[in-house]
């Protein structure tokens, strides 16, 4: 091979090489720059939503327009307004954020959005006006689940409530309503509070704290934005039956679901206290899709679309009569109204069961457990 023809080869390599490269900046070019600003991540729930938004990030309809990058602030207000500050100075279309505080991050939103970024909030809101929030209505979730306990109690009991993470919008909201609904009922006593902090291993400590100078005999009902499950199997290590199981208003983990099927249902990998006890309980969730239809919506926003400042999902409420047990956890299935997965699907009891939504086709089972999209 001559020299001429080894150096127009070099030359024709190089170019392509140089054109290649020129096409992968391009291509990342093209993908809309999107962080997720997480805080408190210390849960299930937390830890579930975070998977949710990195599968729709991966599914085939946008793992072309996202470039998503992740950072976590812990529960520090300050923290994370430091993190949203630096995401905007890197080129940020768009923030999707679990704020730690309805307004402590307001005034770095707001400088966010006079620079073009969108910001969208899940599940705890954010006050500033240019921000968009996509939750469940909170305070009715506290009203509800409140109104229950005192039906079932017949007016009348003392009561423990496990509070979650406090100020957020979620646990000030919620903790507000139910609180309205006791207070209009004398007989109701809450004789035991604590802050649970959203976690079933928060929950059984501050559980275990009240019950140092009261037994379970001197309880009639909880309220708990997540420690059903916990506290349910904390009777059943005291010595309770489950016909004994004191009526529990609280989170929708796959566990407390699974105890509330009717004892002896067929479920399969169930061992107690994760099985079947026929436990009496109402299960509602902040269903942890919510981040991923955030990203969607920011997409949408970048994009051009008209996308409403607000959007309230539908509370996912479940009882006794309601509760049904997932064969296989398809996303048909849950379309078709299942809401409990069995323990061989799911092995930890901690995690969230209202994963479905007929807006976030992109997302299931997979999706929750281990971030992957649908095909």
């Amino acid at each position: 091979m001559g020299i001429a023809t080894t150096i127009r080869r070099a030359t024709a390599f190089a170019c392509l090489a140089s054109s290649m490269a020129m096409i992968s900046h391009a291509d990342a070019a093209e993908k809309h720059k999107i962080f997720l600003s997480m805080s408190f991540i210390g849960n299930d729930w937390q830890a579930e939503a975070a998977n949710m938004v990195k599968a729709m990030a991966a599914h085939k309809n946008y793992a072309d327009k996202i470039d998503l990058q992740v950072q976590v602030a812990g529960p520090n207000a300050q923290r994370q307004i430091q993190q949203i500050n630096a995401m905007v100075q890197a080129g940020a279309e768009a923030i999707v954020i679990f704020p730690i505080s309805p307004t402590a991050l307001n005034q770095v939103v707001k400088n966010a959005c006079d620079k073009g970024v969108k910001v969208f909030a899940y599940d705890g809101e954010i006050t500033e006006p240019c921000a968009y929030n996509i939750a469940i209505d909170q305070e009715e979730a506290g009203r509800v689940t409140a109104e229950w306990l005192v039906k079932k109690l017949n007016g009348k009991g003392n009561i423990i409530a496990i509070t979650g993470v406090p100020g957020t919008s979620v646990d000030n909201l919620r903790t507000k309503a139910a609180k309205e609904v006791f207070a209009k009922h004398p007989d109701i006593k809450i004789v035991g509070e604590a802050v649970g902090m959203w976690s079933q291993a928060v929950a059984r400590t501050e559980l275990s704290k009240i019950l140092a100078t009261r037994n379970w005999d001197d309880i009639n009902g909880l309220w708990m934005q997540v420690g059903c499950f916990t506290a349910n199997s904390m009777q059943l290590e005291a010595g309770k039956k489950p016909e004994q199981l004191l009526p529990c208003a609280g989170e929708g983990s796959n566990g407390g679901r699974i105890q509330m099927l009717p004892a002896g249902t067929e479920a399969e990998g169930a061992t107690s206290p994760y099985a079947p006890l026929g436990a009496p309980r109402i299960s509602y969730a902040s269903p942890p899709y919510s981040g991923a239809l955030a990203l969607k919506l920011a997409v949408d926003a970048i994009e051009g679309k008209d996308v409403a400042k607000k959007t309230v999902l539908p509370l996912p409420l479940v009882t006794n009569e309601t509760i049904k047990l997932c064969q296989e956890g398809t996303w048909q299935e849950m379309k078709d109204g299942c809401n409990a997965f069995k323990p061989s699907i799911v092995s930890n009891p901690g995690w969230f069961a209202s994963i479905f939504s007929d807006k976030t086709p992109e997302i299931g089972l997979n999706a929750a457990l281990v971030g992957q999209p649908e095909n």
